[in-house]
């Protein structure tokens, strides 16, 4: 079965990457990309059709360009227009297409979350049938460290497959967030430190099993490494990615990650890489 990828272009420049990565991404998976731009249905009829000429013949110029510019080959395309609202007729092709995965442009308030929730990216990342990948990095930049933060829920294993299934000769690691209960109050208590000690050492050895486990369960396992770290899992996740920034970032829509937590619309409005959120089943 042919695969497909679905890369809504906006005709900004800052969108720009996110084509080049596309246009790679189809390469890379002999899938065939199908480019989309959604136009206004209020515009009279008249000027909707001008419209749409431009737009392809826009989108046509831009996709030679890239590809020179990237020294990239051709994969096999459609360009086309919808009408409508960008968040849903986006989804709608989607599903329709059968896409394989979405790929758009990153958020461009950058630094300010709290204005990521009503924009199309978070729309589309709420509602997509696929892995929505958000693009914020040069294509150039090889995807060979891949971050996939995990509390071992169903959706963090799904994000896993999903990930081994698209990139199965990359380096993961898998990073944990742990918390005991009673650190800030009782943390300097003796009797509490013993406790805590132990409780720790079962975390890890608990830990260590479960991966085992889900490895067991995968196929072609590549390089893997699992880092646990105490703290609250978005101060955990945003000093990782301060520290050592990974290629990739794929995060899971909801469980620790959820669909409508701080941490997704956190890290949209400040993309430290690039970012695959996938579904959690």
């Amino acid at each position: 079965m042919s695969r497909t990828l679905l890369f809504a272009c906006d005709l900004s420049a800052e969108n720009r990457a996110a084509f080049a990565r596309a246009i790679r991404l189809a390469n890379d998976s002999g899938a065939r990309l199908d480019i989309v731009h959604v136009l206004d249905p209020y515009l009279p009829r008249r000027v909707l059709h001008d419209l749409e000429e431009a737009v392809v013949a826009d989108i046509t110029a831009t996709f030679t360009d890239i590809r020179e510019d990237y020294a990239l080959a051709e994969p096999a395309s459609l360009i086309q227009t919808v009408t409508g609202a960008p968040y849903a007729e986006i989804i709608r092709e989607a599903h329709e297409r059968d896409a394989d995965m979405i790929i758009l442009g990153a958020h461009r308030k950058r630094g300010q979350p709290d204005l990521v929730h009503g924009t199309t990216l978070a729309r589309v990342l709420r509602s997509a049938p696929c892995p929505v990948l958000s693009v914020s990095q040069p294509a150039n930049r090889d995807w060979n460290d891949i971050l996939v933060p995990i509390d071992f829920s169903l959706t963090s294993r799904h994000t896993l497959r999903e990930t081994l299934k698209r990139f199965p000769e990359r380096r993961l690691t898998l990073l944990h967030a742990w918390n005991i209960p009673g650190e800030r109050e009782l943390g300097s208590d003796t009797r509490y430190a013993r406790w805590r000690d132990r409780e720790i050492e079962g975390l890890k050895r608990h830990l260590d099993q479960e991966t085992e486990q889900l490895m067991a369960e995968l196929d072609q396992v590549p390089e893997l490494s699992l880092e646990l770290q105490q703290g609250d899992p978005l101060e955990v996740l945003m000093t990782q990615l301060r520290r050592q920034s990974p290629d990739l970032l794929a995060l899971g829509s909801r469980g620790q990650l959820g669909r409508h937590s701080q941490i997704t619309e956190r890290l949209l409005a400040e993309p430290h890489c690039d970012i695959m959120l996938c579904r959690p089943w």
